[in-house]
């Protein structure tokens, strides 16, 4: 414990060079081996004898000793050095995000107040701040600003606003809207509601009233051509919350109600015709489950209360969302799905308020013409922001192998007043 230093390297050196030969004995001449365990002997020697300038020509000796005792060998420099542990280090975070904790970033705001999407803020761009303040606010608050106008005129591709105005999610954290022109396509890094509503896109195509309400969803003819200089998108962004979720749970217990899980749109037809091809089969969501395997949930239209197997909900989260409480005070409380979205299989609605939860067995396609049968568990998912969230109200229950797991911990931006534990 108090010996000197170069004594404890030495002993290092000694123990290094003994696994050297484990590792390698098989590779290595029997002449070889020899020397490396004569110089072993000698530096032991060294240090028992208390020999500093012995120890250290020993160590030096040991050292080229091992490099010489493979031809090929040729020690790594600083580059190569760091090469390799930048790749065992992708590997070990890729390894982790497979099995373990995978990161996402939310888009929109159904799970508000409990974790937010992105929000935008229009700003004329001669009001943006100096370059240091949003770098400042980029860091602490995921702010974004943009900025994007036409360099000449431009004609959108149809009046139908889903076909001509399309949102994409690159890698589960980046967010575009995509305008599709006759001539090509132009990419808006924010979502395609923060657009039209927050930055006045909307408005221009005369497809949303000021206050950002939308009352049409065709665009007028006379609209349809954009002129140069037309400003797209002013403003900023602030960054949805982004979050980490365990994918290790499920595989060791059932999912419980009232948690915020994840899960995929793999095979939920009413996300893919809704979005178009915005959500594809590598999407996922966030909400909160609501509702498991066995249970009958049915939303009273009137008052908004939520009941599960004929009495209201009891978990601490769906009953707060429900009555209205603490941080969802400001909020309206549950309620049946709106007739105002015509693409998607209402599930609970005025004409049926209620919803079975089954497990059933199925067949499900695992790729390559192979054909699995499957115990199907149904799982019914609801966002916070009942009044702003597409969930299984329209399109349905969740399968079990669409879950990947509960969203387990808010990580930035750590001003937005969730960083930690999710509730």
């Amino acid at each position: 414990m108090f010996a000197p230093r170069w004594k404890k390297e030495a002993r290092l050196l000694h123990k290094g060079a003994r696994k050297f030969l484990n590792y390698k004995r098989d590779l290595l001449e029997q002449e070889k081996v020899d020397e490396i365990e004569n110089q072993r002997a000698a530096l032991l020697d060294a240090v028992k004898a208390s020999d500093r300038e012995a120890a250290r020509d020993a160590e030096k000796a040991l050292t080229q000793a091992c490099e010489k005792a493979l031809p090929r060998y040729r020690r790594q420099n600083a580059l190569e050095e760091n090469i390799e542990v930048f790749f065992v280090a992708i590997v070990i975070a890729l390894g982790i995000r497979a099995y373990y904790l995978q990161p996402f970033r939310i888009p929109t705001g159904s799970m508000e107040p409990t974790l937010n999407g992105i929000t935008g803020q229009y700003v004329a761009k001669e009001h943006f701040p100096s370059l240091p303040s949003r770098a400042f606010h980029f860091v602490f608050r995921g702010r974004n600003y943009i900025h994007e106008t036409l360099d000449r005129a431009r004609t959108l591709r149809s009046p139908d606003l889903d076909a001509s105005i399309q949102q994409d999610q690159k890698w589960n954290f980046f967010t575009y809207t995509y305008l599709l022109f006759n001539d090509g396509q132009l990419a808006i890094h924010a979502p395609k509601d923060v657009v039209l509503r927050d930055m006045g896109l909307g408005e221009k195509l005369g497809v949303m009233t000021a206050d950002g309400r939308q009352f049409r969803s065709d665009i007028p003819p006379e609209r349809l051509t954009l002129p140069a200089g037309t400003v797209l998108a002013s403003g900023y962004t602030d960054s949805g919350d982004l979050v980490l979720v365990d994918k290790v749970s499920y595989n060791f217990r059932r999912p419980n109600r009232g948690e915020v899980f994840v899960f995929d749109t793999r095979g939920i037809e009413g996300i893919h015709r809704r979005s178009h091809s915005a959500q594809g089969a590598g999407s996922h969501y966030i909400k909160r489950l609501a509702g498991v395997p066995g249970d009958q949930l049915r939303i009273d239209g009137d008052t908004g209360r939520l009941f599960v197997n004929g009495r209201p909900a009891s978990a601490k989260r769906l009953r707060m969302v429900m009555n209205t409480e603490g941080p969802y005070e400001n909020q309206v409380p549950y309620q049946l799905a709106k007739r105002d979205h015509p693409l998607l299989p209402v599930a609970i609605s005025q004409a049926s308020p209620s919803v079975s939860l089954r497990t059933r067995q199925g067949l499900l396609d695992t790729g390559r013409g192979n054909i699995d049968s499957y115990l199907f568990r149904e799982y019914f998912a609801l966002g916070d922001n009942t009044d702003n969230s597409l969930d299984s109200r329209y399109w349905g229950p969740v399968r079990e192998y669409n879950l990947v797991g509960p969203a387990l911990i808010s990580l930035w931006p750590i001003t937005s007043g969730h960083w930690g534990l999710i509730r």
